[in-house]
C-alpha cells in the first residue's frame, strides 16, 4: 500500500471513530461513561495518527507512490515555520537538495534568498516545499552530472497528498507558486505564468495563490540585462505576496 494512502486511511479512521463517539454521546451519557480500556485504545490510536509536519516527513521518507524514489537519493520534504503566513512551492528538489535533503539549497535557492532579502522577507518566517519531493534527473551526455528533468503530471499527482498535508498543517495565508508545475499542483488546473501573474488565484483548498517564475528561470536568463529584469519582476511578486499576507503575519506574531 502506498504510504500516502496509509496516511489517509489512518486519519480517516481516527476521524470516523471520533464522529461515532460524538454520535453515541447522548445515549452513552445515560448508560454511563465508556470504560478505561476504551479510552486507552482511543488515546493510543489518536497518538499513532500522523498530525505534525515531522510525522508526515517521516512517512514521506518511505514513499513509493511513483518510480522517482528509485533514482533519487532521498525524499526532500518541506521545511520552515509551522504556522508560516506564506508558503513557497517549487517544482522539485535539484541535485544539491537531493544530496543534502533540504529544499532550495542549491543555486536556485541562493537566488531565491537574494530575492527574499530584496522583498523584505525572512526565510525563517516562511515555509518552503516542492510539488514533487524526489529529484527527477537524467545523466548529462558524456558526463556524470545529473540534469534536471521535468516531472510528468502523473508524478506530480502521486506526490500531491504530501503537499495537501503540508497545506493543512501550515495553513498559510498566501501560497506563492514558483513556476507552472507548482501552480498547477496548487490551483488544480493548468495555468500559465504570463496569464496568471499579478492576479490572486485560489488553491484547491481555498488559499490565496500567487503565481511567479521559479528562481531557476532568473539564473537561466540569456544576459545580465534580462536577468535584472526577471529579478525585478520576481521580487515584485514576492512583495505582492508579503502585502497580501501582512494581516496574517501580524496576527501570528
Amino acid at each position: 500500500m502506498p504510504v500516502w494512502r496509509e496516511v489517509m486511511i489512518r486519519r480517516a479512521t481516527a476521524s470516523g471513530r471520533g464522529n461515532r463517539r460524538a454520535a453515541r454521546g447522548a445515549p452513552s451519557a445515560q448508560l454511563g461513561s465508556p470504560g478505561r480500556g476504551s479510552r486507552a485504545r482511543s488515546s493510543a490510536h489518536a497518538a499513532s495518527s500522523p498530525n505534525t509536519l515531522d510525522d508526515f516527513r517521516r512517512l514521506a521518507a518511505r514513499c513509493t507512490a511513483c518510480d522517482l524514489y528509485k533514482r533519487a537519493t532521498q525524499t526532500v520534504f518541506g521545511e520552515g515555520k509551522r504556522r508560516a503566513p506564506i508558503m513557497l512551492v517549487g517544482e522539485q528538489p535539484g541535485h544539491e537538495e537531493d544530496l543534502a535533503g533540504h529544499p532550495f539549497g542549491g543555486p536556485a535557492g541562493r537566488m531565491l534568498d537574494k530575492a527574499l532579502d530584496q522583498a523584505g522577507l525572512d526565510r525563517s518566517d516562511l515555509y518552503l516545499t516542492n510539488a514533487v519531493k524526489h529529484f527527477k534527473w537524467k545523466p548529462a551526455e558524456g558526463g556524470k552530472r545529473r540534469i534536471h528533468e521535468r516531472p510528468r503530471q502523473g508524478e506530480v499527482n502521486a506526490c500531491h497528498p504530501w503537499l495537501q498535508q503540508e497545506l493543512e498543517v501550515v495553513r498559510p495565508h498566501v501560497v506563492v507558486c514558483l513556476g507552472a508545475t507548482a501552480a498547477r499542483a496548487v490551483v488544480g488546473h493548468p495555468v500559465t505564468i504570463t496569464a496568471s501573474r499579478g492576479r490572486v488565484l485560489s488553491s484547491t483548498a481555498g488559499h490565496a495563490a500567487i503565481v511567479t517564475v521559479h528562481p531557476s528561470a532568473v539564473l537561466r536568463a540569456p544576459d545580465d540585462a534580462a536577468r535584472r529584469a526577471l529579478m525585478r519582476r520576481f521580487v515584485g511578486d514576492l512583495r505582492r505576496a508579503a502585502r497580501a499576507a501582512r494581516p496574517a503575519r501580524d496576527a501570528r506574531r
